[in-house]
């Protein structure tokens, strides 16, 4: 979708938790300390932001106004506070809430980050049944479904409304 339309643009996020690997700064998220997040909603440079566990992420405002003010879409990758913050802005967004393809599947994708401990997976676990619960605050929910072929593995999505 990206690839095929320059209107639609893929927002990126601020976050205080360190890189996984593989991660770019900048491509992936832009990767800051806790102060200068800190400084940065003081000055109310995020659209939107919220504190998720030990780190905090957020979407720097400047990037969207920008795309917003060229006629260009913004997708934003963000979890349930962001979105409400959003939508209390934005009512007029259209949101779609990503459905792990079941439990267990996200708990095999957490644990195998390997940098989640047990009580974080857990943790992490009780918090998606609870957001799942509150997908119909949505105007659209997916399941992500991930198909594997021999070459590379690919990302589906099944739409409902």
């Amino acid at each position: 979708l990206l690839n095929k339309n320059d209107q639609i643009k893929l927002s990126v996020s601020a976050t205080t938790r360190k890189p996984r690997t593989g991660e770019v700064d900048g491509v992936n998220y832009f990767f800051i300390e806790k102060e200068k997040f800190t400084q940065m909603i003081e000055e109310g440079e995020f659209l939107e932001y919220a504190q998720i566990y030990d780190n905090f992420y957020g979407t720097p405002k400047a990037a969207i106004i920008e795309c917003l003010e060229k006629g260009q879409d913004v997708i934003l990758e963000i979890e349930m506070q962001g979105a409400k913050q959003i939508k209390e802005v934005y009512p007029e967004g259209v949101f779609i809430f990503v459905l792990p393809p079941s439990l267990e599947e996200l708990r095999k994708r957490l644990e195998g980050r390997g940098t989640e401990s047990k009580e974080v997976v857990e943790e992490r676990l009780r918090t998606e049944i609870n957001e799942i619960q509150q997908r119909i605050k949505y105007n659209y929910f997916v399941v992500k479904i991930i198909v594997l072929n021999i070459t590379k593995a690919k990302q589906n999505y099944l739409v409902c409304t």
